[in-house]
């Protein structure tokens, strides 16, 4: 890792809990429940839309994020202590978020979660190729996108027509705009985790804090409409801890001791689990195509090894 000025967010800071929360269990691990929980909560957004509206419920993932983060990492304080380019970083971190979830949430309203998810991956493989150097590596990065290639059934696509291919084709542009604004995400995130897991974390809840000001006049509308139903608030609040609070926070713990290529790579693992919960709660099941992808996601996954540093 090259040095960085003081004033740069990457320096190292002195471990803090959440840096020895990091160092304490496999940051595979830590990826492993982001990956569960990165289209859980979303799975239970799309059950959502009817009542709430899309971007509602956009809203409501990110005002509730901000919510719990603000008392813990006291975002005023981070934006306070921060230098014009830390600021920057920030408020660049907090409209990819805004944007990323909203164009993610009308992806997932036209498309099954499966094939979002598929798309996400497809702009991770450059990052993950960036610092793939063996031939192990790149043998598993095979393996997943050929996998990876077969949830997504362009044959169907190909043959669908009228209404539901223009349908189809607004999906598909709001998916491709997510999956890159993901591979955004996972430049940005990682870059402020590089100081220790707990100054990812601050850092983090600045972001969000941002997001909810860049998402606040897309999303409030819709959503004010659900504050009469206390038991949508209720959903609503629910969607964002498992959409945007333990997944992120996971991220930071994981990306603050993985190679940006290697936790890129292990992205391939999150097509495999929105097939599954994709069958789990919203009932789509899936192919014999797609359970094969699925499995050489998995395979690819397995014998990959991360890079150093």
């Amino acid at each position: 890792m090259s040095n960085q000025a003081p004033s740069d967010p990457a320096i190292p800071a002195p471990p803090g809990v959440m840096s020895r929360t990091a160092a304490a269990v496999p940051p595979q691990a830590w990826f492993g429940v982001s990956a569960v929980f990165h289209y859980l909560g979303p799975s239970f957004a799309v059950l959502l839309f009817p009542a709430v509206g899309v971007l509602g419920v956009a809203w409501f993932r990110i005002a509730t994020a901000a919510l719990v983060f603000a008392p813990v990492t006291r975002p005023w304080r981070t934006f306070r202590n921060a230098t014009y380019r830390e600021r920057a970083l920030l408020l660049a971190l907090g409209a990819c978020l805004a944007a990323m979830n909203s164009a993610f949430y009308l992806a997932l309203d036209r498309l099954p979660i499966a094939l979002v998810a598929a798309i996400e991956f497809i702009g991770t493989i450059g990052v993950a190729l960036w610092g793939l150097r063996t031939g192990r590596n790149l043998l598993a990065l095979a393996l997943a996108v050929i996998g990876v290639t077969l949830l997504i059934d362009m044959g169907a696509l190909l043959g669908a027509g009228g209404p539901a291919l223009a349908s189809d084709l607004l999906g598909l542009f709001w998916a491709a705009l997510n999956g890159g604004l993901f591979v955004l995400y996972i430049i940005l995130g990682h870059r402020i985790s590089q100081g220790g897991a707990s100054g990812g974390i601050e850092r983090l809840g600045a972001a969000m804090t941002a997001a909810f000001l860049f998402v606040m006049p897309v999303g409030f509308i819709q959503a004010l409409d659900a504050f009469g139903a206390p038991l949508l608030v209720l959903a609503g609040i629910g969607v964002g801890i498992c959409s945007s609070v333990i997944p992120y926070v996971c991220d930071q713990l994981a990306m603050s001791r993985l190679p940006r290529a290697s936790f890129a790579f292990l992205l391939a693992l999150l097509p495999a689990t929105a097939t599954i919960i994709g069958v789990i709660v919203l009932g789509q099941i899936p192919g014999a195509g797609d359970m094969l992808g699925v499995v050489l996601v998995m395979t690819g996954v397995a014998i990959h090894r991360p890079s150093e540093p």
